[in-house]
């Protein structure tokens, strides 16, 4: 019995080990120009379907706020004034602009553009330019 639980046991180790090799992640495939521009119209949908969710959401709530406060109206109930909220705020349609490429030399990521009006160093020594209290 002990001997058929170990074979059993070393069976299902060995099927462990090959299962999870067979599911080792992928190298991501090479990022071309129109992966990149599916990717931001992806971010820029989600982003709206978020901003559409909060402008459902905020209309319930003032929807249920305006039905609550109509009933304890009805009822007889004296309310505190409803707090100053902010609008809800439409997102409107769904619209995707591609994002521009600017090239490399209107990126401003080389060299500033102004010279050097001066050298770079001193002749202070440097407890004069930083000076530190003594410990």
């Amino acid at each position: 019995m002990k001997k058929m639980l170990t074979v059993c046991g070393l069976a299902l180790a060995l099927g462990l080990a090959a299962a999870s090799t067979a599911f080792a992640k992928l190298p991501a495939p090479p990022s071309t120009p129109e992966a990149k521009l599916k990717a931001a119209e992806t971010a820029a949908k989600t982003a709206w379907t978020g901003k559409v969710d909060a402008y459902q959401l905020c209309q319930s709530q003032d929807k249920v706020a305006a039905k609550y406060r109509a009933s304890a109206a009805a009822a007889g109930k004296q309310l505190p004034p409803a707090p100053a909220a902010p609008a809800c705020a439409d997102p409107g349609p769904f619209a995707f602009t591609p994002p521009q490429d600017k090239p490399i030399e209107a990126s401003g990521a080389h060299s500033p553009a102004g010279n050097a009006s001066s050298p770079p160093s001193t002749n202070q020594p440097a407890a004069a330019v930083n000076p530190t209290p003594k410990q």
